[in-house]
């Protein structure tokens, strides 16, 4: 059964439908989702020596720290960053993680340290400490806010700490409580050293879906604008099912504007222009979407180093798509011949809703076809990212 357009798509639809001119609608849609893509996200990643700073920037990638070949950060208990390095997403080239060189030594002076590593480039700074938060790193947050851009407290390690705990009292062991205490301490010490209501996330770079990281993805979302959000959520490792979840209902707000440049290119009287453009925008968005759940050869080969499983193995749990590297434009032709019903369904919304594009029934028919099979498509590639991630966790 075809996925009905949600009321705010009708909405959004119509209203794109009352300015007037509807190509032009789908012409400025077009340039905002070619833009989308392209909005650069730059993380920088900063502390002392020997905090976790290079483990966080593979972790948020969704590297592990021996994955050379990947590109990951170089790690290790001597302070290895002397120039901030930039380590670009395995997947998505406009999202970037720094590592800037550590503070916290006899020379540090935190103003003429963000100059040095250049700080009007990042849209925020994480703050990693793995034992105690000192002055270096409240009086680097303090030149970060006076310059305007977000700063974040991470305490790292804290697997660690609850191991040392356990291993010391087991007898008395309460990971909450270890934890709490380490949060209270972190505080404390903030707000000895200046800070007045300090946050701080507790995390562990082997363990993203555990301690205060979905916490501290909830906060990112929720401060960074919408373009820097959509990217920041394709860009987070694919852990956890609310992770896929939301990377899900990101790529769904867009797939109406897709159908509607879909549409306007359709009335152009051009012999095979409109059925060209429907099979070049459902292979690059269809790759786009298996790309973001992780289902290429390249993802697929890395988790399965990392959870220490044969490729195979989680390749065998993908039933309803290919991967990203199999997507050709015979296979979305193919496809498309087998979903006709559906798209339909949704032209005749369509249709129903904008009387302009139900005269032009070749735009109405455009625009039903490419939303029905990219929704779809979206659902598949999701259902079978769960999949691969039950299977890689089992």
């Amino acid at each position: 059964m075809a996925e009905k357009l949600s009321q705010e798509e009708l909405k959004e639809l119509k209203a794109a439908y009352e300015t007037g001119n509807l190509t032009g609608a789908a012409a400025k849609l077009q340039e905002e989702l070619e833009s989308l893509e392209k909005i650069p996200l730059d993380i920088a990643i900063t502390g002392e020596s020997g905090s976790g700073k290079s483990s966080f920037v593979n972790a948020i990638r969704g590297l592990g720290d021996e994955d050379e070949d990947e590109g990951a950060a170089k790690t290790g208990e001597v302070e290895t960053t002397k120039y901030p390095k930039a380590y670009p997403h395995p997947l998505l080239p406009n999202v970037t993680v720094w590592d800037l060189p550590g503070i916290g030594t006899p020379s540090f002076q935190a103003d003429k340290y963000l100059k040095q590593v250049n700080f009007s480039c990042y849209d925020f700074f994480i703050i990693i400490a793995s034992e105690r938060f000192t002055y270096h790193h409240i009086t680097l947050a303090r030149e970060i806010h006076k310059m305007g851009k977000r700063f974040y407290y991470v305490r790292s390690k804290v697997d660690a700490d609850l191991y040392a705990a356990q291993t010391r009292r087991p007898s008395t062991y309460n990971d909450m409580r270890i934890l709490q205490g380490i949060r209270d301490n972190c505080i404390k010490n903030l707000r000895e050293a200046g800070e007045v209501s300090p946050r701080v996330f507790l995390i562990c770079s082997w363990n993203w879906d555990k301690y205060d990281f979905p916490l501290l993805q909830e906060t990112l979302e929720n401060e960074l604008d919408d373009q820097k959000r959509h990217a920041f959520i394709l860009a987070l490792p694919n852990i956890s099912t609310k992770i896929l979840e939301k990377k899900k209902a990101e790529l769904k707000k867009h797939i109406w504007k897709l159908a509607l440049v879909s549409g306007a290119i359709a009335v152009i009287p051009v012999l095979g222009l409109s059925f060209a453009c429907d099979v070049a925008i459902l292979m690059v968005n269809m790759k786009r979407y298996l790309t973001a759940f992780g289902l290429d050869d390249n993802s697929l080969t890395r988790l399965a180093r990392q959870v220490d499983k044969p490729v195979a193995e989680l390749k065998s749990v993908i039933k309803a798509v290919p991967l990203a590297n199999s997507i050709s434009k015979e296979w979305v032709v193919s496809l498309l011949s087998k979903s006709a019903c559906g798209a339909v369904m949704i032209a005749e919304e369509a249709l129903d809703l904008i009387p302009v594009v139900g005269s032009l029934l070749s735009g109405g028919v455009s625009f039903g076809t490419t939303y029905y099979m990219l929704n779809s498509f979206l659902n598949d590639a999701a259902k079978d990212a769960q999949n691969v991630l039950a299977k890689a966790l089992s």
